[in-house]
């Protein structure tokens, strides 16, 4: 279960697709841990702004912004501005919970002989799929500038959020390594 959300778009007014006088506002957000795309119901009064992390349930400590969650949407249902924002967030999200990603790029295994899951993210290829094999072999990495320096990869990030957005557009792949199903 999802305990925190990134915003992509806030629509005050609801979706322009909603029939009738009463609109109630809408946040498009993507969760933490599951990376989930969402619909949120705001509380009355709540600002909330593209890009901020937002806790999904009160605490005792601090009231959530959002009242409810509306329902789980696809990629196609996203709006243009929260399309936009998504890689961003994403980002935040890989390099917030870098153990969890770099995991991944330690641990991944064939699948079969001629097969690897690594070969799975967008970019990467027999060859460098090879390389990382062979560099995690000698030491796990322990960060994603290590994987520059080491593999001369650019952005390792940036492979994983390419991957996490394949999944959430629904790739006919029958992988799935990042978002739940």
């Amino acid at each position: 279960m999802e305990s925190y959300a990134y915003i992509l778009d806030y629509l005050p007014h609801g979706r322009q697709t909603e029939h009738g006088f009463h609109r109630e506002p809408l946040a498009l957000a993507v969760g933490e841990t599951e990376l989930k795309l969402f619909e949120l119901v705001p509380r009355p009064g709540a600002s909330l702004t593209a890009g901020s992390r937002v806790p999904l349930a009160s605490t005792t400590a601090s009231p959530s912004p959002i009242d409810h969650v509306r329902r789980r949407i696809g990629h196609d249902e996203l709006t243009v501005s929260a399309r936009a924002e998504l890689p961003a967030a994403l980002e935040k999200i890989v390099r917030s919970n870098a153990p969890r990603f770099l995991r991944f790029f330690n641990e991944a295994p064939a699948v079969s002989r001629r097969f690897h899951l690594l070969e799975l993210l967008p970019g990467i290829g027999k060859k460098t799929m090879q390389q990382i094999v062979d560099e995690r072999r000698r030491a796990p990495f322990q960060s994603f500038e290590e994987i520059e320096t080491r593999l001369h990869i650019k952005n390792p990030e940036q492979l994983l959020v390419g991957r996490i957005i394949q999944e959430l557009s629904g790739v006919d792949d029958k992988y799935r390594l990042f978002v739940a199903p």
